[in-house]
């Protein structure tokens, strides 16, 4: 276990930080007066002391960071943080006379962090405005990944954090470096994602939304987390002005971000738009909105005009694995909710805040088939597997084949485990997908009219741990289960 101890006090430095979070609903509470904001300051000491704790005393353990180290610090994370911000949320629900139990508080904790966007909490318009501030400021710390943010600002994190940024950083390539320095890279993906959050902000309250409306609804955009501060979720505002800024953002976010970095430091916007992955996933996000629309026009469910507006806003916040709804679309005809659902596990670029497949990666199985359908007809051809101007290396395919087979055999595995625990199968299959894409709603009692709040304790630990399976990609997660990961 000592050979953990670097990595468990980068840990602690990593709790320190994330006590600093609990400042900002806490900020809130005091100008509010909501009666809450000894429990935001007392949570932020508790998080404060067992981070320093960790932090301080394994102070001395100082080395580089291995790939093993960044997988176990990664996980870990992932499992310990949500811990953390699930106390405030129990205390300050307990405080107002809602308490909920730990599995219920986790459970919105990692849906949060992980901006899955699945809630078990209802009324949510009665509920004091610095839990809702909470409850959205998570998806925004998530939505980059908070460990990406701790390579930018923490400096002893400079030592491994080549390390800790291959692990958390989504999608199969992950080696290329934007900037000499891990550390300036990981500056300048959060630059761009403080300045989106801007504007996104700016726009949604000239679009109408009061202040804190616009703020929190700009965390779960931006972050395609999608937890609203409103029951009706997009419903509430009924506006066409405020849904078209919402597919604007949520369109942006599902690129990836070191493009917008690349184009911005380096002025080469003519590569930003030949990007393959950027124009695929445009394609499938605005091609499914048009496919929806065409359905519910034809199927006479809207006209013409209205069809456009829900089928567009809905495919692109459901594949977008925001998870925004302004109507209840499972009265539509069965095939949009369905294919909106599993839009969303392919159609966010890597190094998006959006979880699932990731679109780079259906773009290399597809030139792979392809590769393998020629070597059919042709079998000396040679003809590598390319992603515009680049060479697909082959370590690369097998680990997309891989992740594809993990990928397939965990939805399968653990909607089988639901439905053996007499779950409907519609709404097991619906509610695992939704987690492991990290999309939300689902279908069923799941859906965006409902919530998971129906679900049993240990379905609920299930789709628990399908959010985090989903939101590490699986198999880094996965690799702390094997043999091999923990002998020297």
């Amino acid at each position: 276990m000592s050979a953990f101890f670097p990595v468990l006090r980068v840990l602690g430095a990593l709790l320190t930080f994330f006590s600093l979070a609990t400042l900002v609903p806490g900020i809130v509470s005091w100008a509010n007066a909501d009666g809450l904001g000894h429990v935001w300051a007392i949570s932020a000491a508790i998080s404060l002391a067992c981070g320093a704790a960790l932090w301080g005393g394994l102070y001395r353990y100082k080395r580089e960071l291995h790939p093993r180290d960044g997988i176990f610090l990664v996980s870990f994370t992932w499992l310990l943080l949500p811990l953390f911000a699930t106390l405030p949320l129990m205390w300050s629900l307990a405080v107002i006379g809602r308490p909920i139990d730990f599995t219920h508080g986790y459970f919105e904790a990692v849906s949060g962090l992980t901006t899955t966007g699945a809630t078990v909490l209802v009324k949510l318009d009665e509920l004091p405005l610095s839990i809702n501030v909470w409850r959205t400021f998570l998806q925004w710390l998530g939505g980059m990944g908070i460990l990406v943010l701790a390579v930018a600002i923490l400096p002893l994190l400079g030592v491994g954090g080549s390390q800790l940024f291959r692990a958390e950083v989504a999608g199969p390539i992950k080696d290329s470096k934007l900037t000499p320095r891990v550390k300036e890279t990981a500056k300048g993906l959060w630059g761009i994602y403080a300045s989106f959050s801007l504007v996104c902000f700016l726009a949604y309250w000239a679009g109408g939304m009061s202040a804190m409306d616009a703020l929190m609804h700009m965390f779960a955009t931006v972050s395609l987390g999608g937890l609203s501060s409103h029951d009706s979720s997009f419903a509430h505002f009924a506006s066409p002005v405020l849904e078209g800024v919402a597919v604007v953002f949520m369109l942006a976010a599902s690129c990836n971000f070191a493009l917008y970095f690349i184009a911005m430091r380096k002025g080469l916007w003519g590569g930003f738009w030949r990007d393959p992955e950027l124009r695929a996933t445009l394609t499938a996000l605005i091609g499914g909105g048009f496919i929806v629309a065409a359905v519910l026009w034809f199927k006479g469910v809207y006209g013409p005009v209205d069809a456009l507006r829900h089928g567009m806003f809905h495919a692109i916040s459901v594949g977008s694995t925001t998870g925004f709804a302004t109507v209840d679309y499972l009265h539509w005809p069965a095939f949009a909710p369905l294919f909106m659902l599993l839009l969303s596990g392919v159609a966010t670029s890597a190094g998006s805040a959006g979880c699932g497949i990731k679109m780079v990666r259906v773009l290399i199985l597809v030139k792979q088939a392809r590769r393998e359908m020629t070597r059919l007809v042709h079998p000396r051809a040679v003809q590598p597997v390319t992603l515009g101007n680049m060479v697909v290396d082959h370590r690369v395919i097998f680990s997309v084949l891989a992740f594809m087979l993990v990928y397939g055999v965990t939805v399968i595995s653990l909607s089988m485990l639901l439905v053996l625990t007499d779950l409907d199968p519609v709404t097991a299959f619906s509610a695992v997908l939704a987690s492991v894409n990290c999309t939300g709603p689902g279908l069923g009692t799941v859906g965006p009219s409902g919530n998971f709040s129906g679900l049993t304790d240990f379905q609920m630990w299930v789709c628990t741990f399908a959010m985090v399976l989903g939101r590490l990609e699986m198999l880094s997660f996965i690799a702390l289960l094997t043999p091999s990961f923990w002998r020297k």
